[in-house]
């Protein structure tokens, strides 16, 4: 079957974040903020969900879950689930673990928010790296924990780690914790064995707590293969690792995510502090499984779809602004551009280009908490043509600007 991924879709008028939520996310207001552009025009390249169907096979799935005609209370009492995403994890990365580790959240954004409340006490922090996922912050600022930044360096060869300042930062006697993103939002980096046996070796010399924040491990470009912290370390009792189908068949809004936690006191501790009890969307069970099941071809067809989206911006950036820079990431759907060159000026990224180019897209450091200063997220996860627009009004906002 041949999946349609130029097929343009209105999501208007469904309570979307992506079209009805981009005032309060973006540019903390509310609707009494206005562009030049109406709502409908905008070129949302913005939040990180896609603009393309979910799976056939997701879909049908939850409509015969929907036949079953009753949704009451809900817990994960079978196999059947843990069978398909195990069996997932190991055909794609080599990698399995035992049913009793596996756990679950309405999202990585709530067990992230749980697992730092556990973990961290008074007087304690957690090291992250940056430029970062903005809620790894607001992780730390929900449960008023200070947090420490190693900053990634930015190379002619991509991002790499500064392991030297990373060894600095975990050897505080304060850090209990490395939250880790692996691969990497926003720059992209899919971690070599080697970088994560590195980062492996820090952790476990300071005796920490290490979550992998892994949701972005199938969104890979074609050919590579993303690797497991699980995998590097087997034995390590102080390993969560947070994964979701979510991210890789567009469906966030069923907020269901696999939380693997391998230390049996902090299981019990995280299922007791469940805010929901441990009950469970049915129509999530259903999609997730089936897009684990059956999802196999539509991901590698969107896979080499996003790979074309990539080489576009890159032939587009290097035509029309060479001052950007930007590399194709390894991973993602987020292209990470640096447009300190071309914008030296401008201070405000996204509302540069949400009042000039009418174009919605996130940057800067207010949004990743660091070492983001003069960069943009644009997601690429969306029909080539409304892509190509995108790019010439971002390309044309620039022209205007320098021109004067």
């Amino acid at each position: 079957m041949q999946y349609n991924f130029d097929e343009v879709i209105d999501r208007r008028n469904t309570n979307a974040l992506n079209t009805d939520g981009f005032r309060g996310y973006i540019f903390h207001a509310g609707p009494e903020k206005v562009f030049p552009y109406r709502d409908e025009e905008f070129v949302r390249m913005w939040v990180a969900d896609m603009e393309f169907a979910c799976c056939p096979a997701v879909c049908d799935a939850i409509k015969a879950r929907v036949d079953r005609r009753i949704f009451g209370y809900t817990m994960m009492f079978d196999d059947a689930y843990y069978r398909a995403f195990s069996g997932w994890c190991e055909k794609r990365y080599g990698w399995s673990f035992p049913k009793e580790e596996l756990c679950y959240s309405p999202g990585i954004i709530p067990a992230l928010y749980q697992l730092v409340e556990d973990l961290i006490g008074e007087g304690e922090t957690f090291v992250i790296t940056t430029p970062s996922y903005g809620y790894f912050l607001h992780a730390a600022e929900y449960n008023n924990v200070p947090v420490l930044c190693s900053d990634l360096i930015n190379t002619p060869e991509g991002w790499t780690i500064d392991f030297e300042d990373l060894e600095k930062k975990c050897a505080d006697p304060r850090v209990r914790m490395l939250l880790w993103c692996n691969p990497h939002n926003p720059t992209g980096r899919i971690w070599t064995e080697e970088e994560l046996r590195r980062v492996a070796e820090i952790v476990e010399k300071h005796n920490l707590w290490l979550v992998s924040d892994e949701i972005h491990c199938d969104l890979v470009r074609s050919g590579l293969r993303h690797t497991p912290m699980g995998k590097v370390m087997p034995d390590y009792k102080k390993l969560i690792t947070c994964m979701s189908a979510s991210k890789t068949f567009n469906m966030a809004g069923l907020m269901f995510s696999d939380i693997i936690i391998r230390d049996e006191a902090e299981r019990v501790h995280f299922n007791g502090r469940d805010k929901i009890a441990g009950m469970l969307n049915p129509l999530s069970i259903a999609a997730h499984q089936a897009a684990y099941e059956q999802g196999a071809e539509w991901l590698e067809q969107l896979k080499a779809y996003l790979d074309a989206n990539f080489r576009y911006v890159a032939g587009f950036l290097a035509e029309r602004l060479p001052g950007a820079r930007f590399r194709i990431p390894e991973a993602t759907y987020l292209a990470w551009v640096d447009l300190s060159e071309c914008l030296p000026d401008v201070e405000d990224l996204p509302g540069f280009f949400a009042n000039e180019a009418g174009v919605l897209l996130e940057g800067g450091n207010s949004l990743f908490v660091g070492n983001a200063e003069g960069f943009v997220r644009l997601n690429l996860a969306m029909p080539r043509s409304i892509l190509e627009t995108g790019m010439e009004r971002i390309a044309a906002s620039i022209e205007r600007h320098r021109a004067g």
